[in-house]
Formats: C-alpha cells, sequence, structure tokens
C-alpha cells in the first residue's frame, strides 16, 4: 500500500470513531464528512442542544502534498499524536492550526 492510500486509511479510521460516539448533550449527530478526491476529511457537529442550534467542525484534515495537515483538532487527544501512534512521521504532519512563523518551534512539519 501507497504511503497517500495508508494516509487516507488511517484519517478515515480515526474520524469514523469520533463519529461513532454521542455527545453526552442534546440531540447531536457527529458527521464525518468524506471529498476523496481533493483529499478532505472533516467530522461535524450537527443538531440542538434544548433550543440552541449547534453547527461546528470537530476534526477537520486535508492531505497537502504527500503531508497531512490538521486545520482544526477539536479533540482531547490530539489528531496527530493518534497519527504518530499509528506510525504517521511528524515530519508528514503539519499542525496548520499553529501560525506558519510557529510551525518550526513544534515537533512536526512546518509545512
Amino acid at each position: 500500500m501507497d504511503k497517500l492510500t495508508q494516509y487516507r486509511d488511517l484519517i478515515q479510521d480515526i474520524l469514523r470513531e469520533y463519529t461513532s460516539m454521542k455527545p453526552a448533550y442534546g440531540d447531536i449527530e457527529m458527521e464525518m464528512i468524506v471529498d476523496k478526491e481533493h483529499d478532505h476529511y472533516q467530522v461535524l457537529s450537527v443538531g440542538w442542544n434544548k433550543l440552541e442550534r449547534v453547527h461546528g467542525t470537530l476534526i477537520h484534515v486535508d492531505i497537502r502534498d504527500g503531508k497531512i495537515w490538521i486545520q482544526h483538532d477539536g479533540t482531547e487527544e490530539g489528531i496527530a499524536n493518534r497519527l504518530v501512534a499509528q506510525g504517521v512521521p511528524r515530519s508528514d504532519i503539519v499542525l496548520a492550526f499553529h501560525p506558519p512563523y510557529k510551525r518550526p518551534y513544534t515537533e512536526f512539519a512546518s509545512g
């Protein structure tokens, strides 16, 4: 299996875990959005908490130029940590939620 196929599969496996979880409050569903053609992957929270509308991104990951770009990570554990534990080198993970000037100071790729 080539590297990109492996990365796509790993990302989707992790996102599936988060979509299988139901929040402890409200009538909220977790939706997984996958755009394989453009390598965009997201988990959204959609529903209602009492009278309040809930609609937001929990996770947003892209694959660009052979690297995994974590655009948003609303998890406690951290998607990057999960990917590293699955064997993805830190040099192939960009923490895109950090500004470009800070990325060289992380243990991950600068982009």
